[in-house]
């Protein structure tokens, strides 16, 4: 390691003083203007990576669906998952060193990771659209080159299309080409496929709207255009040509506040959905004839999903096992409507996308989606090799169709990460395959009425919760509490946990109506305030 160039770019890169930051779920995020430092470090730490696990690492600059002053990073591992726990450790350590501290923290890495120096490094780089999201990835390239790494800088892509490069290069080819090229033919391909399988094909042109919050998405939508089939026409709305990235737009938006973007507008009974700002999220949403709004977000795509899947998997007569993960947040109606109509086993863990990916991992088909709309779906080894060779081999005419669907289903995902695009194509092949309008697809269940409050707290560990997030532990008596307030309720719950970034807990209620479930959270948060030491003047009603 050249501890003289080391000690000369870390200089051009200062840390502002008393800045500390934490490596999260969504890796480093803030203002643009403190993440300089930041992304020097993330591009030395990515050389270690690469070195320690002899692959390729990636580092995406985005802050997703932040406002767009904020910028992030994270590092993608090596088949496009999340960079591993005991490396955000490592990150956060480096990110907050003094600038005399580098050094050292650096052996100590390499130490403890067993890095070997000698191995050659590679990185992937990829950004957003946000104003600082270049000079912050040109800092990013200055820590890779420091420590000697080579690196390829994709430019703008958005964030499941960095994981999918990352996913191919690390299995020589196997998963796609490392281009986006080679992304827009493997997913156009398979979505063509399905598309011409669908009872209505060639007669009538599917539309379709989307909001794409003003960010990246659009772009590599356009981009994507003339892959598409002629039956599918998509029509883009803010698309980053006049206003600010997720201002009144985007997934996040429409979902938080139940209501349709600026800039879009919509006839009774279009479908319509919206990307987030890096493109890993998606909801979908429709006016009825009365104009009332109807949100369909990621428990209902999951819902849909695990249908088509089923059916699917019952023709091919294996034992291929399935599953769906949620957490705690999603919708009571769709765990009943899956574990009692549908009949398919449901996981609950923690919030975060990483532990869904995880549990997803241990089943033949693990479907996977937070409600706020990002997810996906993953295939096991077993289940996959399984399904190309009845596609191929299988002599009963309805059991090879069917592998053959199964088969360009799993080209179409993007089994990485949650990627909107992908999301997008394979609910746009289901409902076509299935004949369904988007009212058909919103009327499988009804969702039970539901409230997202936060509290302010003087220091949110005072809270701390087991059974994936749905009891609290500490303080005494507070789960007791809201054992009681739920009784008061039909078809309730109520649970409540810190925030991974700020001091406020999180409250969630539902109940047979709006009312009650308004009326619940309200009681739930002034629990929390009394018995969690609540900061400023109490909840209101």
């Amino acid at each position: 390691m050249d501890t003289e160039a080391l000690k000369k770019y870390s200089a051009l890169h200062p840390k502002p003083a008393g800045l500390t930051l934490q490596y999260g779920t969504a890796g480093f995020r803030t203002k643009a203007e403190q993440l300089d430092h930041v992304m020097f470090r993330m591009g030395l730490l990515a050389v270690l990576r690469s070195k320690a696990m002899a692959s390729t690492i990636g580092i995406m600059v985005t802050a997703s669906h932040n406002p767009e002053e904020d910028n992030g990073v994270k590092l993608v591992d090596p088949l496009g998952e999340m960079l591993h726990p005991s490396w955000e450790e490592y990150a956060t350590q480096l990110a907050n060193a003094e600038e005399q501290e580098l050094q050292k923290i650096i052996t100590e890495i390499c130490q403890k990771a067993a890095v070997n120096q000698d191995k050659d490094a590679s990185v992937f780089i990829g950004r957003d659209t946000r104003p600082s999201s270049k000079k912050l990835s040109q800092s990013v390239i200055d820590g890779i080159s420091v420590l000697g790494g080579q690196y390829h800088d994709y430019g703008l892509v958005t964030t499941p299309q960095l994981h999918y490069m990352v996913c191919c290069q690390n299995t020589q080819g196997q998963y796609g080409k490392a281009t986006l090229e080679g992304y827009y033919e493997k997913l156009s391909k398979a979505f063509t496929e399905l598309i011409k399988r669908s009872p209505s094909s060639g007669e009538s042109q599917r539309h379709l709207k989307i909001d794409c919050a003003n960010g990246i998405g659009a772009l590599k939508l356009s981009e994507m255009q003339p892959y598409f089939p002629k039956e599918v026409q998509i029509h883009l709305y803010n698309d980053g040509t006049k206003e600010k990235l997720n201002h009144l737009c985007g997934a996040d938006f429409v979902k938080v506040h139940q209501k349709p973007p600026r800039g879009l507008a919509m006839k009774p009974n279009e479908r319509c959905c919206s990307f987030d700002g890096d493109a890993d999220r998606i909801v979908y949403y429709y006016k009825d004839a009365t104009g009332h709004f109807h949100l369909i977000d990621g428990d209902k795509i999951a819902t849909l999903i695990s249908i088509f899947l089923k059916e699917l998997l019952a023709k091919l007569g294996q034992t291929l096992k399935m599953a769906v993960v949620q957490t705690a947040y999603a919708n009571g109606s769709s765990t009943r409507y899956l574990e009692e109509t549908l009949k398919v086993p449901v996981h609950c863990v923690k919030t975060g996308v990483k532990h869904l990916h995880h549990k997803a991992q241990e089943f033949d088909v693990g479907v996977y989606f937070e409600a706020n709309g990002h997810g996906t779906v993953l295939f096991s080894k077993v289940a996959e090799t399984k399904i190309r060779q009845l596609a191929k081999e299988e002599k009963d005419d309805e059991k090879r169709e069917a592998a053959k669907v199964l088969e360009n289903m799993i080209d179409l995902i993007n089994q990485t990460v949650g990627d909107a695009v992908s999301d997008m194509l394979v609910i746009e092949a289901i409902l076509a395959l299935k004949g369904l309008t988007v009212q058909q697809w919103d009327a499988i269940y009804t969702d039970l009425p539901n409230r997202l409050l936060k509290v302010q707290v003087a220091d949110r560990r005072v809270i701390d919760t087991t059974d994936a997030e749905r009891r609290a532990v500490t303080p005494p008596g507070l789960q007791e509490k809201i054992d009681a307030l739920v009784k008061n309720y039909k078809l309730s719950r109520a649970f409540v946990r810190p925030s991974g970034t700020e001091d406020v807990v999180r409250i969630y209620a539902e109940a047979d109506t709006q009312e009650n479930a308004d009326a619940l959270a309200h009681e739930v948060s002034l629990a929390v305030y009394h018995l969690a030491g609540g900061k400023g003047a109490p909840p209101q009603p």
